[in-house]
């Protein structure tokens, strides 16, 4: 485990002072994360998946993040009106709490915590939870509060089926022959997840100190601390075991999703709590998540 976070921590600090020096073009960390998304986790998907025993109890790693958001909406609702939130707080707040960072920062953090055995199943939880809730929910809620134009139920569909992790989980899952020669092409295309995504979150990484302050910490408290509290709860209710109940436990454990964070800023809504949720989230989470590796075991 230590040995794990220290690799991560680097990373992050790399890519953070390599930013301040201005040794990186602006859009390095898209670039980087386009790789990633386009090449490494289709590859570990790919390599991964098929070798993992698909049973019902996957299901909850579907479920989890899916009754997480409804929970997320409703703690955000109940802000609004506690607090007298407008729009653009509360919707920040359900965003930053129902949309976790489960793949640039769960792959690496369930692999090093877990074992790499981990990360099938953490592509579930990401791909069909919290990638679809990216995909489907965000647009929605903040094409709202904004008054952009609405997403077309086309839309939504074409940006889901065209996803390359999505494809690769969907090609993974199918009962097809999987030659051997592949294997380490599909080995040396995976490797670089790791370093690429923490590099690049950490490209991505900013201290301001956001307001409003109780939001803030409101949202920090649901996503670090009574979320993956919940999330073990309704997974244990649902007979989850093993790597399934640690993964749920982890993937609801994870701070705020980076491109939640760059959608909401990009949409203009609450942006300085945005940028706080996804950094301070981010750092917090490298003490909170192993907490929660250990309880979990």
């Amino acid at each position: 485990m230590g040995s794990a976070l220290f690799l991560v921590c680097s990373l992050l600090l790399a890519g953070y002072v390599v930013r301040r020096l201005g040794r990186m073009p602006e859009n390095a960390a898209e670039v980087l994360n386009r790789f990633v998304i386009d090449i490494c986790v289709p590859a570990t998907v790919l390599r991964l998946v098929p070798k993992m025993t698909v049973s019902p109890s996957l299901t909850v790693l579907v479920i989890v993040p899916w009754v997480m958001a409804g929970l997320a909406y409703l703690c955000a609702r109940v802000a609004q009106r506690f607090f007298a939130l407008d729009q653009s707080s509360s919707t920040a707040l359900f965003l930053a709490t129902a949309l976790g960072n489960t793949s640039f920062l769960g792959f690496p953090l369930c692999s090093g915590l877990l074992g790499e055995s981990s990360l099938p199943f953490a592509a579930v939880y990401d791909q069909l939870g919290s990638f679809l809730l990216l995909s489907t929910v965000a647009p929605l809620a903040l094409g709202k509060v904004s008054g952009g134009a609405r997403v077309t139920p086309r839309e939504l569909a074409r940006r889901v089926l065209l996803f390359p992790p999505f494809v690769a989980l969907i090609v993974a899952l199918l009962p097809l022959p999987h030659p051997a020669a592949l294997e380490p092409v599909l080995t040396a295309a995976a490797a670089p997840l790791v370093p690429l995504a923490m590099f690049a979150v950490g490209l991505k990484l900013r201290f301001t100190p956001p307001r409003p302050a109780r939001v803030f910490a409101l949202g920090l408290g649901l996503k670090l601390f009574l979320f993956p509290l919940v999330g073990w709860g309704i997974a244990r209710a649902l007979g989850a075991q093993g790597m399934v109940l640690k993964v749920a436990v982890l993937e609801s454990a994870m701070p705020t999703m980076i491109t939640a964070g760059a959608l909401m800023m990009a949409y203009g809504v609450a942006i300085e709590l945005a940028a706080g949720f996804v950094s301070w989230g981010l750092i917090l989470s490298l003490v909170t998540v192993p907490i929660w590796s250990l309880l979990v075991r």
